[in-house]
């Protein structure tokens, strides 16, 4: 990231006015800089570096004050997790995103971040007229599991922190990496079935039709 504290200076100054009613300067910069440090190594080609800090610091703040109660939470939270944060999480939240249509609020996370999302995601998505929107993996943090209502596993084992109050669900269905498009195509069906199912307990009568 070129002329890194300058962008990170006009990253904390927008995010510092768009939280300013939940917190200081002071905290938005340390966050901005902790994400900085989280996705250098992993994030997209060079240029997107800024964006994706922004993007994840944001975040990661929105959660921090609806997990606290300092903003209320309008409608319930799911948390996506698997390891690379690229194959079923992110495919189990566009789904749910599309399915929910709004009445939920939709996370990923991973516990070892890959760089990108998995091609045979966005294929998997496009096949059905979809696409990742602007999601992108990133490190699971306490944050984002503060916030959630329901945390989804999917294949990481332990690494996803237990909190009292969270319904934790694991979804056992194979890594799509390796799989041929067939079997790929069997694990996204069975995860919309399982996104509709939850979406349904999570609203009930009011829940979107399908």
């Amino acid at each position: 990231m070129r002329d890194t504290s300058a962008l990170l200076g006009r990253i904390t100054r927008r995010l510092a006015a768009r939280h300013r009613t939940s917190f200081s300067y002071e905290t938005v910069e340390r966050y901005v800089t902790e994400c900085a440090g989280l996705l250098g190594g992993r994030a997209r080609v060079g240029t997107h570096l800024p964006a994706l800090v922004e993007r994840f610091a944001d975040q990661r703040l929105g959660a921090l004050a609806r997990g606290s109660g300092i903003r209320p939470k309008h409608v319930p939270e799911v948390l996506f997790v698997c390891t690379e944060n690229a194959g079923r999480s992110q495919l189990a939240a566009a789904l749910m995103r599309r399915r929910a249509a709004g009445a939920v609020f939709v996370m990923t996370a991973g516990s070892a971040p890959a760089p990108d999302i998995a091609p045979v995601v966005r294929r998997l998505l496009a096949e059905q007229g979809m696409e990742a929107a602007d999601d992108f993996p990133k490190p699971l943090t306490a944050e984002v599991v503060a916030a959630a209502d329901v945390v989804v596993t999917l294949g990481c084992g332990d690494a996803c922190p237990v909190r009292p109050g969270r319904r934790y669900i694991d979804w056992d269905l194979p890594d799509l990496s390796g799989l041929d498009i067939e079997s790929a195509r069997a694990v996204r069906d069975t995860l919309e079935v399982r996104v509709g199912k939850l979406v349904g307990e999570l609203l009930g009568a009011s829940a979107p039709p399908a």
